[in-house]
């Protein structure tokens, strides 16, 4: 029997209709066994960051971190606004600073549009000084946008299909 590989997914948009979140779904769908895909739903939760706040008093805060901590690897996908990392994910990250979550855990970053270059070079330093350790060869750019796809459609191509199992497979190569 194989050991359970707990990931967490971090999608860094708030839309309903997000591609982001569809690619998670799609991620949790195909997964097969030892994975055990759970996606955070809490982003929206979080405060605003502030720093004179105190993190362990915030529950929302807290949860993520105990959600990090509790995964062996992590999954971000996050648009790109404005040449930047979306301000959702940027908050959650910057809470996230302050404590021990990051240190040394493995990550990937997914990327629903290949042409959101700006977002996944900013993604990866923050990550990287946060210490986590990327797993290079399972991050991944999908044209995924405009594609009308959600994430039973995303799971169903082919292409895609291949290319997701192709990063889990690198995931548990490394793991």
């Amino acid at each position: 029997m194989q050991t359970p590989i707990t990931i967490l997914a971090i999608a860094g948009s708030l839309r309903a209709a997000s591609l982001n979140t569809a690619l998670l779904r799609a991620i949790a769908q195909l997964a097969p066994a030892p994975f055990d895909i759970r996606i955070y739903q809490g982003l929206g939760d979080l405060p605003l960051f502030n720093p004179d706040l105190d993190a362990d008093s915030l529950p929302a805060v807290t949860g993520l971190r105990d959600a990090i901590l509790a995964a062996d690897v992590l999954l971000l996908a996050s648009p790109e606004y404005a040449h930047g990392v979306s301000g959702p994910m940027k908050n959650a990250l910057d809470w996230m600073v302050g404590n021990e979550s990051f240190i040394d855990k493995p990550l990937v970053l997914l990327n629903a549009s290949p042409r959101a270059t700006h977002a996944q070079a900013a993604l990866r330093e923050t990550v990287s000084t946060m210490s986590a350790r990327l797993i290079d060869e399972a991050c991944i750019s999908l044209p995924l946008l405009g594609s009308g796809l959600d994430a039973e459609g995303i799971a169903a191509d082919p292409a895609l299909h291949r290319a997701l199992l192709y990063m889990l497979q690198c995931i548990r190569s490394f793991s």
